[in-house]
């Protein structure tokens, strides 16, 4: 949501070049706001919850104090895609929490643009991203993989009085008239001329007026009148129900528009009932004084801090040596929710984007290694106009995530997924040793236990930095995972405390004390840490043992054999000394079995060992599965195949090329695009490998023998390797 009028530009990007401009300002009618009076009854209401280590009037800070605490904010993901990335990426990655979009039922309109979700019909949670059952599910099972759950939470507002549907996902009863029977609301429970709100029209013409924000209409969106108790009881008992099911936390969307006394209420409400938010992050919009101020919020909990994400676009859109007391100022640090975008600023231009390639990807590593704030590194799928809708059938109900194909999937990009890790062995650590050799290119450790360095120039840069680390040989955890002591990728030397690195442009090198060469983690994944106590599944039961098959694809030299090792006892508990040798009767499959007791979750991952001992880890993530089961696997090199569909049609002479921005794919130069095959004309094909998990943005061309270029239309294409990608020509 905006506290503030949105511009009304509505132009759009049809550039023959690639797209690196931002999006216009989203017309955005899904959306929100409400009210503020003071009520001196809240100072004992909030009393009720002061037993619990909280913040100033008793309400959370925005970071709990623990490790573990970077948000994936997977915006519109449907629920089973949750649920599977908590078990298969955010855990093992070392993600702390997962925000999801608003989990009640909302209005439907024609074109199902995004921000439907925004106008709740009812509390129910039946939604355009699954059933309420699929919900539960998924919070329990992201609970399980030790990643809590964080709901973007639309309480100051219903539906648009301005909207004709009355249809909503999940079959609420509302009109757009003040009446919401399904959630239990009527005319008397919103906020009408000459009540409150001063303008007959509910419209707000003075946005630095206390009363016109948070009285009236955001939108004409039906602002609820959250003075009355029945309001903030409806409210309280929507937010703790979803703590009941294994929330742990909200993103408060509209926060400005309500007064600090009604949502202290409702706090306490949750609180005599034993339900006190670990994360509590409002959406204050920069701007106004007094009351209106972001500061005036903080005794309820901590802010999404907007300026911060404002001052990350214009460093990396400039010169990011001025980061160096990066939030300094602004929203403290224990209570500021910090990202570099966000689904409302990556549509109106105000932040970087994922439409910014690798200067997006550059700053999300700054974000991580920053000791400011709590982080949370948007997700987000494709769009090429303000209001899009992800990726969905024909009713507007979500379609399970393909990254590549329509999600962009930034937090699984190698960069940003290990400095992920890197930033939980940062925790706690102030930032020290910050150095800048030249404009655009700073180095900086977090205490002795982790050092980064950012290239944001044009040429690569070799400089012997301070890293504050122990001497040794590192991972850089920026090009390659750190697994079993062993790097895949480059590795840094620190000797006497420094280190002489060379950064290439756009780019970044990071070490930390979890992913020293030589040493072993309890977890292979990446440079994180265990997420948590084993599942209870894992503990001794009565349960009988079922069989867990593997069956993998691997090819060995000579004195080579495979094994499987992961989470638990039977696999040796990541101890590649315990591991579990396969059969190589059947090579180059090699296979094996276990007794594991049936319904048993585990990890696992292949190595492979000569007689010497020594151990090549696969690369990727942990693979996941549950016994009983056969498993079909094919050996992990780091390497994977994108192929390119595209149908188009061309005149006589011209042929299609694909290009992008990475070497692989020309780096954007049409000189050295990759040529696709006209064999299945009018559809032209081919392949390129990549690095497994790197993230890419691409267009198609048309070239011919003079070597005249036309680009296709619209944004950059985006995917990540491994991909399938079938699109056609924009013309």
């Amino acid at each position: 949501m905006r506290a503030k009028p949105l511009r009304t530009s509505t132009s759009t990007s049809t550039s023959t070049k690639p797209n690196t401009d931002t999006v216009p300002t989203p017309t955005q009618q899904g959306r929100r706001f409400g009210r503020l009076r003071a009520i001196a009854v809240a100072a004992a209401l909030v009393a009720a919850v002061a037993a619990v280590p909280l913040t100033r009037a008793g309400q959370p800070a925005v970071a709990a104090a623990a490790p573990h605490d970077v948000i994936a904010n997977l915006f519109m993901w449907p629920w089973p895609s949750v649920a599977n990335e908590c078990t298969t990426t955010l855990g093992p990655a070392g993600y702390g929490a997962v925000q999801v979009s608003p989990p009640g039922d909302s209005i439907s309109v024609s074109g199902h643009p995004w921000w439907e979700v925004y106008q709740p019909a009812a509390y129910d949670l039946n939604s355009r991203m699954g059933t309420a059952a699929q919900f539960a599910s998924m919070v329990a099972t992201c609970n399980a993989a030790g990643v809590k759950v964080y709901v973007d939470a639309v309480i100051n507002h219903m539906t648009g009085v301005n909207q004709s549907s009355t249809t909503s996902y999940g079959g609420a009863s509302f009109t757009n008239s003040y009446s919401y029977p399904t959630a239990g609301y009527a005319y008397a429970d919103f906020h009408h001329p000459n009540d409150l709100c001063p303008n007959s029209d509910m419209t707000i013409k003075d946005w630095n007026n206390q009363t016109q924000v948070q009285e009236c209409e955001l939108l004409q969106l039906a602002d609820l009148y959250t003075e009355k108790d029945g309001v903030r009881t409806k409210i309280a008992n929507y937010l703790g129900g979803l703590m009941a099911l294994g929330v742990s936390g909200f993103r408060v969307d509209a926060a400005k528009h309500i007064n600090q006394a009604d949502m202290a209420a409702i706090l306490a409400k949750m609180a005599a009932a034993g339900h006190v938010p670990s994360f509590y992050a409002q959406e204050v919009w920069p701007g106004g004084s007094g009351n209106l101020a972001p500061s005036a919020f903080e005794s309820n909990g901590g802010l999404l801090e907007l300026n911060a994400a404002f001052a990350l676009k214009n460093a990396f859109n400039g010169d990011i040596a001025n980061l160096s007391a990066w939030g300094s100022g602004l929203t403290p640090s224990a209570k500021a929710a910090t990202f570099v975008s966000n689904h409302d600023t990556e549509r109106d231009g105000s932040t970087l984007s994922y439409k910014n390639g690798t200067t997006d990807t550059l700053a999300n590593v700054f974000l991580l290694a920053s000791a400011y704030g709590t982080p949370a590194v948007m997700s987000s799928f494709t769009f090429s106009s303000n209001d899009a809708s992800p990726p969905a059938d024909g009713n507007g109900f979500v379609s399970a995530v393909g990254c590549g194909s329509g999600w962009e999937c930034q937090h699984r990009q190698r960069a940003i997924r290990n400095m992920v890790g890197w930033h939980n062995a940062a925790y706690g650590s102030a930032q020290a040793n910050w150095s800048s050799p030249q404009s655009n290119v700073v180095g900086f450790s977090r205490g002795s236990n982790a050092w980064v360095a950012l290239n944001n120039s044009g040429g690569s840069v070799t400089y012997a930095f301070t890293t504050g680390l122990a001497d040794g040989v590192y991972c850089d955890v920026i090009h390659g995972d750190f697994s079993g002591g062993t790097c895949s990728g480059p590795t840094v030397t620190v000797s006497g405390g420094r280190a002489t690195v060379a950064v290439a442009a756009k780019d970044a090198v990071a070490i930390d004390v979890n992913a020293r060469v030589g040493t072993t983690t309890t977890s292979p994944t990446g440079s994180s840490s265990p997420t948590g106590s084993p599942s209870p599944s894992a503990s001794p039961t009565a349960t009988p043992a079922a069989a867990a098959a593997f069956n993998v694809t691997a090819t060995t030299v000579t004195g080579q054999n495979i094994y499987v090792t992961g989470s638990i006892a039977a696999l040796g508990s990541w101890n590649t000394a315990n591991a579990v040798p396969l059969s190589a009767a059947a090579y180059p499959v090699w296979k094996g079995s276990v007794a594991i007791p049936a319904g048993t979750s585990f990890e696992y991952k292949y190595i492979k060992k000569d007689a010497a001992g020594n151990v090549t880890w696969e690369s990727g993530a942990n693979r996941a599965a549950t016994s009983p089961v056969t498993l079909t696997d094919t050996w992990r090199d780091g390497t994977a195949q994108v192929s390119f569909s595209a149908y188009a049609t061309t005149v006589w002479g011209q042929n299609v090329y694909v290009v992008g921005d990475i070497a692989a794919l020309g780096g954007w130069n049409t000189g050295s695009a990759v040529a696709l095959s006209s064999a299945s004309y009018p559809y032209w094909t081919g392949s390129v490998s990549l690095p497994s998990g790197t993230s890419f943005q691409y267009k198609y061309i048309k070239k011919d023998g003079s070597g005249n270029v036309i680009w296709e239309s619209g944004a950059n294409r985006g995917a990540t390797a491994p991909a399938t990608l079938n699109d056609t020509w924009r013309s």
